[in-house]
C-alpha cells in the first residue's frame, strides 16, 4: 500500500508523484470525451438523445428545488467564485500547501478560460445564440474540488487506491451538484456539463504538473553550488 503522507519540513508537491499517472491517465481520457462529445454536438442548438434520457430521468425540478439550483448556480458565478476560490486558497496557506493555493487561484482560472476558448469552436447554442459547450460553472466546481481533494489527500496521507476512488468520486458529486444545477436552470444541456466537467479534470491536473516543474527547476537553481574560479 502507498501512503501519500508528507513528512514534516517538505515542501510538498502540487500533485504528489504516486497520483501523477493515474490522473494523467484520467486526463487524457477526460480530454478525449471533451473532444468527442463537442465534435459530436458541434453547431447543434438542440438537445441530443443523451440530453433527453438524462432530462427525463431528472424530471422538471419543483420550486424549492429551483431556489437551491439558484443558490448552486452562484458558487459558479464571477462573485461565488471568487469567494470560493479565497476561501480554498487561504486553507491551503494555512496548512502550509503553497503549491495547492497557486493551483486553487491558477486551477479554476484557467480551467474557466478554456471553456470560454472552447464555447466559439464548438459552436453548441442553447436559448437562443447562448455558446453552451463546454459548462464553465460545472469546470469552475469541478476545478475547485479537484485541489480541495490534492489538499485532503495529502494533509491525511491517504494511501494510492483510496485518494484516486476519493478523487474521482468526489469530484463526479461536485461536478454532478453544478451541472443539476445548469440543467435545472434551463442554461445548459447536460452533455454541456460533462464537458466542463471533463475540462476542469484535464487542465487543473496539467496546471498542477506544469507548476510542479516549474518549481522544481526553480528550487533546483537556487541550490545548485556556485562554482569558484
Amino acid at each position: 500500500m502507498i501512503s501519500l503522507a508528507v513528512g514534516r519540513g517538505c515542501a510538498p508537491p502540487a500533485l504528489l508523484p504516486p497520483l501523477r499517472v493515474p490522473l494523467v491517465a484520467l486526463t487524457a481520457l477526460a480530454a478525449l470525451l471533451l473532444v468527442s462529445l463537442g465534435s459530436y454536438y458541434s453547431g447543434d442548438s438542440t438537445p441530443g438523445g443523451l440530453d433527453r434520457s438524462l432530462m427525463a430521468a431528472a424530471g422538471d425540478p419543483a420550486e424549492p428545488a429551483l431556489a437551491l439550483a439558484v443558490f448552486v448556480d452562484f458558487g459558479g458565478e464571477p462573485v461565488g467564485a471568487a469567494i470560493l476560490v479565497t476561501v480554498l486558497a487561504a486553507l491551503c496557506l494555512t496548512l502550509h500547501r503553497f503549491r495547492l493555493a497557486v493551483l486553487a487561484l491558477a486551477g479554476p482560472a484557467l480551467t474557466v478560460l478554456t471553456t470560454t476558448l472552447l464555447k466559439p469552436v464548438f459552436g453548441r447554442t442553447i436559448n437562443g445564440e447562448h455558446l453552451s459547450y463546454p459548462s464553465g460553472h460545472t469546470a469552475m466546481a469541478t476545478a475547485l474540488a479537484v485541489v480541495f481533494l490534492l489538499l485532503v489527500v495529502q494533509v491525511f496521507g491517504i494511501p494510492l487506491a483510496p485518494a484516486i476512488a476519493l478523487m474521482f468520486a468526489g469530484t463526479v458529486v461536485a461536478g454532478a451538484e453544478m451541472a443539476w444545477s445548469q440543467v435545472a436552470l434551463g442554461v445548459h444541456y447536460p452533455t454541456d456539463t460533462i464537458g466542463g466537467y471533463c475540462t476542469a479534470l484535464a487542465v487543473t491536473t496539467l496546471t498542477a504538473l506544469v507548476l510542479d516543474r516549474v518549481l522544481d527547476r526553480y528550487r533546483q537553481r537556487l541550490n545548485r553550488p556556485v562554482p569558484h574560479h
